[in-house]
Formats: structure tokens, C-alpha cells, sequence
């Protein structure tokens, strides 16, 4: 039997590995459209590739997918994060996780899994197609045609389509029946043209809150100021909570940030009201609350003229302080992708899929894995999670 697996990313190579593995004497090929295979896993986590998050428990870990959550429950009891790092570490690759339950290869290197994948389908015998973009699928007795660009055409029994975020497959299935659900980016940074952050790239805060006006969605984390607005693990967290909601918006919008976090206004407001009766002879540029940038600091100051001592300064600005630092409102007006971790909310209707197989309900024969489904998830190593259960499924129910 041929089995053609469409994309050579993170989900295709490891549907076409299970395959091999519980079916040996299959022809599997994978068919991927460029001259270079595993492209997301290699610049993932910076190069270091963020294999998964350590989290064991499938009710907790789906909680982490905005989209997709109840369908990949019971899937996560098959094949989950636990058995994702024993399935590298016996081949060789040894993993650690971090303070952020994280997971990374020791070596800090992607190649340490990209290797590990080439190993594997040399040993097993998996073809590999470059080049090869395809165009139709066409339903023949006992099969399929699989039409290229500038390529022969290829016959094949059974398909496994993981092909990630790509457009041209998605027209490709729903010229075969399938409904698509709208593409939007999912992780991606805020746009914010603002005075009192455009001079400090590369400022961070460990924990802040981010809140987006008018809606119900708020995050705590990292924070990294850069030179195009906001960036870091709250604000890409914000960004796949709200994906759509943000679409809708065009990506104009107003956010609200703690930079104090976990203290409130009213907690900051008597700090600093106990700081002006404690000092008031010293300088309120001197008077760096919490873990707050000394340099931010001391620029905000200036710009809200309150270069003085303490007690010079009136309750009115002493309000105006702890409204900045606990309620500042910054104006988003567009979006920058995160290069490392571009992900894609959409893609294929997951109620046209058995996810207990990962095969097509519209066109028996054709399984998918990854992201050309309608799912997706924060940042953290949870994609790649989705990309390996739904692999590992899509790989042993093929037959």
C-alpha cells in the first residue's frame, strides 16, 4: 500500500514514522512543496526548538488551546506530552524542563531534533519528495491521484495531509468538500507608537497583566518592550486568547497594563502615599517602586513633571503615578508576526473530522494532522504537542 503524507513538518514526519513503524512493508512517502523539510522546528524557541510543556494532565493541558480544546481531550489520553519526551529520549535525544515547565533538547539546538527525525525515517525507509506542491486530489478506485505543479502525477491508496498553515492545501480540500474556517493569525505582537515606551527596545517586566479595552480577555507574564510596541509571553498569550476577536478589529485596539502586577491601584496608590509621608524630602525620581525600570522610571517622571521631592507633590499627581503604572492605556494599531512562533487559528472544520482516526467524515481515506486543522494553542510548546498527538494518531489509524 502507498501512503502519500503531504507537508514535511512537525505533524507529517511523525504521522509518517508511527505509520512505518506499525506497518513496515507500506511505501510511505512524505511530499513537501519546498527544497527543505521540519522548517518551523528548526526556528522554534529561537533555534533551540520548544519540543512541548511539561503538563501530564489533559484536562489542564487543553486549557491551553483556544481552539480545539474539547476535541483533542480524549486524544491526549492516547498520546500526550509524557510520551512525547519518552518518545525522544529513546532515540537519543535527551530533553530538560525549565523553570516555565517548557521543554527543550540539553543541547539547546533544534538540529538535536531534526537529526533524530532524519535518523528515524532513514532506518524505516520513508521516501521523501521535494518540490512537490500540490495542486488536486482526484478520488480513483482504490485511491487517489495526487496532481503537482511541474510534477508526474502520483497514485496512492490512503493520505495523511499535514501541511500546516498553507493556503493553496486548504483550497485544495475544500475543492474536495471540505468547509474551511477563516485563516487569522493567532501569535503575533502589538503595534504601539507610543512616547513613553518608543526610546527603551529590549525593557522587560518578569509579570505584568495585560487587559484588551471592551473585551473580557486579560493575561499575566513577561512583558518585552520593542522597537515596533509590545512583545513577550502575556502579549502573544493575549493575542491566540483574542485571535479573532482582534481580526475583527483590524487590529486596532486600546490595551491596559499593570505594570505592578500583582498589586492594584488602590495598593500602589497608598504605597506611594505612604512613600510621600515616609521621604518627603526625597526625590521621586529616587523612588523606584517594585521591580519597575529605573530607566522608564525616571523618563516617566520627567514627562509627567514631577521632578521634585515628595512633598512638593500633590495628591492629584500622586494618583496620576499609580494610574500609570497600574492602569496605562497604550493604543495597538496593527500587528507584527512573531517569527519564531507563527501560528495560524483556522483551517479545517474539525466537526468534519473523526478524531478518533483523524480521518476525512467527507472523503474516507484522507486523515490530517496538525495545524491544517481548526486548531491551535499559546505559545510554549503546546503547538508542537498537537502536531505530535494528532501525527501519532493520524500515523497508527491509517490502514
Amino acid at each position: 500500500m502507498k501512503i502519500a503524507i503531504i507537508g514535511g513538518g512537525a505533524a507529517g514526519f511523525f504521522s509518517a514514522i508511527r505509520h512505518k513503524e506499525l506497518y513496515p512493508e507500506h511505501d510511505v512517502t512524505i511530499y513537501e512543496k519546498t527544497t527543505k523539510v521540519l522548517g518551523k522546528v528548526r526556528i522554534s524557541g529561537g533555534g533551540r526548538c520548544n519540543v512541548t510543556h511539561a503538563c501530564y494532565d489533559p484536562k489542564e493541558l487543553v486549557k491551553y488551546y483556544p481552539r480545539g480544546h474539547k476535541e483533542l481531550l480524549p486524544l491526549f489520553y492516547i498520546f500526550q506530552p509524557m510520551d512525547t519526551m519518552h518518545w525522544f529520549e529513546s532515540r537519543g535525544v535527551a530533553l530538560k524542563v525549565e523553570d516555565d515547565h517548557r521543554v527543550f533538547p540539553v543541547s539547546d539546538s533544534s538540529i538535536s531534533i531534526v537529526e533524530c527525525f532524519m535518523q528515524e525515517v532513514n532506518r524505516l525507509e520513508v521516501h521523501i519528495e521535494f518540490s512537490h506542491s500540490l495542486e488536486k486530489i482526484h478520488a480513483v478506485d482504490h485511491g487517489f491521484e495526487l496532481h503537482f505543479t511541474y510534477q508526474p502525477m502520483v497514485r496512492c491508496e490512503k493520505i495523511i495531509i499535514a501541511s500546516g498553515s498553507n493556503q493553496n492545501i486548504w483550497d485544495v480540500v475544500a475543492s474536495i468538500g471540505h468547509k474551511i474556517i477563516l485563516p487569522v493569525p493567532s501569535l503575533f505582537t502589538f503595534n504601539i507608537q507610543d512616547k513613553r515606551i518608543k526610546d527603551f527596545p529590549g525593557t522587560s517586566w518578569a509579570n505584568v497583566e495585560v487587559r484588551i479595552e471592551g473585551t473580557k480577555y486579560k493575561e499575566t507574564g513577561p512583558l518585552l518592550i520593542t522597537h515596533w510596541g509590545m512583545s513577550g509571553p502575556a502579549i502573544l498569550k493575549l493575542s491566540a486568547l483574542a485571535a479573532r476577536e482582534l481580526y475583527a478589529k483590524d487590529y486596532k485596539f486600546n490595551v491596559q497594563v499593570n505594570f505592578l502586577y500583582p498589586d492594584s491601584y488602590n495598593e500602589v496608590l497608598d504605597m506611594l502615599i505612604g512613600i510621600k509621608s515616609k521621604s518627603p524630602n526625597k526625590l521621586v525620581s529616587n523612588s523606584i517602586p517594585g521591580n519597575f525600570s529605573a530607566r522608564i522610571w525616571k523618563d516617566w517622571i520627567t514627562k509627567l513633571h514631577m521632578e521634585k521631592v515628595w512633598q512638593s507633590v500633590s495628591n492629584k499627581e500622586v494618583q496620576r503615578l499609580a494610574h500609570e503604572l497600574t492602569q496605562a492605556i497604550f493604543t495597538v494599531n496593527g500587528k507584527s508576526t512573531y517569527k519564531d512562533e507563527f501560528v495560524t487559528c483556522g483551517g479545517i472544520d474539525l466537526r468534519e473530522v473523526d478524531m478518533n482516526t483523524m480521518q476525512s467524515k467527507v472523503r474516507p481515506g484522507i486523515y490530517f494532522a496538525g495545524e491544517v486543522l481548526n486548531m491551535d494553542a499559546l505559545t510554549g510548546g503546546f503547538n508542537f504537542q498537537a502536531a505530535w498527538t494528532t501525527g501519532w494518531v493520524a500515523g497508527r489509524c491509517v490502514e
